[in-house]
């Protein structure tokens, strides 16, 4: 399971810039598309050959900065519970305030690896005044500058030493499904419908699951592990940001998983974090079912499910090749058919198609329909071949690859999609030099 590492501290202490700084690299190829601005603070990235995710919690918190104080104190909760390791990062030019003081006093109650980071240390005078930071209580720290990434390199050789290795991924060849969705979409109801017990206590209030809870499922023929992850737990007061958990939560159960199926509520329609959270999915290459739960609940003519399945095609875009149903956990309408969609895509995601038949397939389309030529200069692709990855990824050889744009690199995702069942499996293309 992916270790989640998550950089906390007040407003304006330079996280963003901090956070874009540890994905930048991976970043580009991550996310060209994004189109969803919450998914800018989540990011995977990896030093010395360990992979880790990196969550910016300082994209979450909107309003006055009197509610500052009592957000910041919730996430940085949030993070405690949720995170392997936690960055506290300060501003070593302005000093200690009072807030760091609230943080520092929630942090030492945890026992997650945590890191004291002064951020902005940019001449030596300032390095010698980040003695003061001793009065946080917190030991030792680290000195860097976002901005021209001294001093980072160090603390991320100090970072990776202490996360968990990954667990070493469970024998079982059984695909692991994570049910994923915002608070209140009818997860636990979805998971007790197939399930065929109350195993989950559902009641309406959003987020009453506390954990996430693998279940073993063997009925109908079907054999499959269920991490279901209904999202959020509890809340005290409404007010607080549903998103910051949903997301936090949800990053865990995708991770885990091979498929993910997102329940949507038919009566909200896809809204933004429910497309923050599909991003997740398909950034991490996981197969992923749109159920539309509730259907129940909708006034229905000739046109409805063509007309929203339309809409929710055109919010995922240009990942559109989604399968989507339309389902009732209350009814128990299509769950069987849920299931049967979500093994497919778990089997499509591991097919291997041999090298002669791809290029067969893939060259005719290329000859057809050749690159563009740019600023003079031809493009020929002559080969290509799927890399021995464990979600499908294809490599094509080509004379000049840095010339090929985006929207060619989409023209032959979707002749790959015509020619073999990839429906739900995100793709990944390279062009390289041959």
């Amino acid at each position: 399971m992916g270790n989640i590492v998550a950089i906390v501290g007040r407003p304006n202490v330079g996280k963003s810039t901090f956070f874009n700084r540890l994905i930048q690299k991976r970043q580009a190829i991550v996310d060209s598309v994004s189109g969803v601005t919450r998914d800018r603070h989540y990011g995977k990235t990896d030093w010395n050959g360990k992979e880790f995710s990196v969550i910016d919690t300082g994209g979450y918190i909107v309003g006055s900065d009197d509610i500052f104080e009592g957000e910041i104190r919730k996430q940085v909760d949030l993070a405690i519970e949720e995170a392997n390791a936690i960055l506290f990062l300060v501003d070593a030019q302005q000093g200690v305030t009072d807030m760091d003081m609230t943080v520092a006093k929630h942090l030492r109650k945890s026992h997650k690896p945590i890191f004291l980071v002064a951020n902005k240390v940019d001449n030596g005078q300032i390095m010698q005044e980040a003695v003061e930071l001793y009065a946080l209580g917190m030991g030792n720290y680290y000195c860097i500058s976002s901005i021209n990434g001294s001093g980072t390199g160090e603390l991320l050789d100090e970072l990776i030493a202490k996360l968990p290795d990954a667990e070493a991924e469970e024998e079982s060849d059984l695909p692991r499904f994570a049910i994923v969705g915002r608070p209140n979409v009818g997860k636990s109801s979805f998971v007790n419908a197939l399930v065929g017990e109350e195993r989950n206590i559902v009641t309406d209030i959003a987020g009453t699951t506390r954990d996430s809870l693998d279940t073993h499922y063997t009925k109908f023929g079907h054999d499959f592990v269920l991490v279901d992850t209904a999202g959020v737990r509890k809340k005290k007061k409404v007010s607080e940001d549903l998103e910051f958990y949903s997301v936090m939560r949800s990053i865990r159960s995708i991770e885990y998983s091979d498929v993910c199926m997102l329940l949507i509520d038919a009566t909200l329609g896809f809204e933004s974090q429910d497309q923050s959270i599909f991003h997740l999915a398909d950034k991490n290459r996981k197969g992923i079912v749109i159920l539309v739960n509730k259907w129940d609940l909708v006034d229905k003519d000739t046109h409805t499910t063509k007309a929203y399945e339309a809409a929710i095609r055109e919010k995922i875009a240009p990942f559109t090749d989604v399968p989507i149903l339309f389902i009732s956990a209350l009814t128990r309408q299509r769950l069987l058919k849920a299931l049967e969609i979500a093994i497919k895509v778990s089997e499509d995601r591991k097919v291997r198609i041999s090298t002669s038949k791809l290029n067969d397939v893939m060259l005719a389309f290329i000859e057809q329909n050749p690159p563009p030529a740019t600023k003079g200069k031809y493009i020929r692709i002559k080969f290509c071949t799927q890399l021995p990855t464990k979600t499908p990824t294809f490599a094509f050889f080509a004379n000049l690859p840095q010339y090929i744009k985006e929207p060619y690199k989409r023209y032959i995702e979707n002749k790959l999609r015509e020619s073999f069942n990839f429906s739900g499996v995100p793709l990944q293309i390279f062009f390289r030099k041959k």
